[in-house]
């Protein structure tokens, strides 16, 4: 995958963390996988809302980290649906920050993913997407 640094976010706004000292690695950054469970987070809502109903995360189909995350930094994780199939949803997820101390309108990207989920019923077994949500892709 190829990131234009300076690029502005797709998608919807998910969730937004702000990143804890709780969620540093051993060099004071923040941990990716911190970032990698937002994300799916993130992910397994655009879906659910996708599917209409209960999502499972299949794969991380790609996941690539751009910058470091600091402590204090606000965490948006911006997604947009790239494919529906039968039974599953691929999100494209991409990770902007806020940084204390820099301009408001300085949001930059730090990292993108994109994973797929399944639709499931209560047997936990794939399911269909509604025909008329598919449509609307």
């Amino acid at each position: 995958m190829t990131i234009d640094k300076d690029q502005k976010p797709r998608g919807q706004s998910m969730i937004r963390m702000l990143a804890m000292p709780k969620d540093t690695n051993w060099l004071g950054d923040i941990f990716g996988g911190w970032l990698m469970s937002h994300a799916d987070i993130a992910g397994g809502n655009q879906a659910y809302q996708r599917a209409g109903g209960n999502v499972v995360t299949i794969a991380v189909d790609d996941f690539e980290f751009i910058r470091p995350v600091y402590v204090g930094d606000v965490v948006t994780f911006y997604c947009r649906i790239c494919k529906t199939g039968t039974t599953s949803i691929t999100i494209g997820i991409e990770m902007f920050v806020d940084r204390p101390g820099e301009p408001p309108d300085h949001h930059f990207i730090v990292a993108s993913a994109r994973m797929i989920y399944v639709h499931i019923g209560d047997d936990r077994r794939p399911r269909p997407i509604p025909e008329e949500l598919t449509k609307t892709q």
